[in-house]
């Protein structure tokens, strides 16, 4: 998938989450024709995260997996690259245990967890996709046994506390009545604020696009009043310490660590005017590392 803001954005989000119980690469390319599975997990037992805090997410990730979501409604052919993308490497792996003279058994092998905000019928019909309401709730379709795929239909999951993570995903309506449950979360919760700081990163990327169709225009206004609050609140008289966690932690997830050059820039910004220091964070990240070390007079 070419990478769009809400393609990067459904990708950190997913990383973010599941690295609480497990191994996760994204992208990992797969042999034969260049492709990049989105998301691969390995489930981690010795981490502490508790899947179980994830909701469905958690459940879906209980084995290896790929996940692949899509921002628009999957395709056939999207659904045929993630399928050849499996079969590559469900190949790899068993040219590995040949190669090791070892074993592999069906169970060995990742699920596919194909994620699309909605997905006609006929598309479901023609991959004989099928629900199992004994197992699963609504809005999950699995393709036959050995295929071990399932296309996630987001706007179908029910509204519950259980589906909050995979809804975030969604669209439209879907997708913001997600992110006033994912507000209302108590303050203290990790992914809340994790979540919150990927839709930071989401609302500062479809602001620069150019192309902004009439969903990102809604998203924005949805948005923008959420952080423009926490803002507010975080620069209020006694909320120093709030307000440097709230950098600190955009710079991490901008940069990846804190060096010296971003912990002078830290203190900086922290000196700023309360509405200098607004806009600063409102825009930090659309500022490359060397944008933010010249516009504050570091060394690159």
């Amino acid at each position: 998938m070419t990478i769009f803001p809400h393609d990067q954005f459904a990708k950190q989000y997913l990383e973010e989450l599941l690295s609480s119980i497990g191994e996760v690469k994204a992208p990992r390319e797969v042999r034969g024709e260049v492709r990049q599975i989105d998301v691969w997990f390995s489930p981690q037992p010795q981490l502490q995260g508790n899947p179980e805090e994830l909701g469905l997410l958690g459940s879906l990730a209980t084995t290896s997996a790929l996940f692949e979501p899509y921002r628009n409604p999957v395709t056939p052919d999207e659904i045929d690259s993630c399928l050849l993308k499996l079969l590559e490497v469900k190949g790899e792996m068993k040219r590995e245990a040949n190669r090791n003279k070892t074993r592999i058994y069906m169970d060995d092998y990742p699920k596919l967890w194909i994620l699309t905000p909605t997905a006609s019928q006929n598309i479901l019909n023609g991959f004989k996709a099928t629900l199992d309401e004994e197992n699963w709730c609504s809005g999950i379709y699995f393709l036959g046994e050995y295929f071990r795929t399932a296309i996630v239909v987001i706007h179908q999951l029910p509204k519950t506390p259980e589906t909050l993570w995979l809804r975030i995903l969604g669209r439209g309506k879907v997708q913001s009545q997600a992110i006033d449950e994912l507000e209302a979360l108590p303050k203290d919760n990790i992914h809340r604020e994790n979540a919150l700081l990927l839709l930071a990163d989401l609302l500062s990327n479809i602001e620069a696009n150019p192309d902004k169709d009439p969903e990102d225009r809604e998203l924005i206004m949805r948005l923008s009043p959420l952080f423009s609050q926490r803002l507010e609140e975080a620069t209020q008289s006694g909320r120093q310490e709030e307000r440097r966690e709230m950098l600190e932690s955009l710079l991490v997830f901008r940069f990846g660590q804190l060096d010296n050059q971003l912990e002078v820039i830290i203190q900086q910004i922290m000196e700023l005017p309360k509405e200098d220091f607004n806009r600063t964070i409102l825009q930090l990240n659309s500022l490359s590392r060397d944008e933010l070390l010249a516009r504050f007079g570091g060394e690159k």
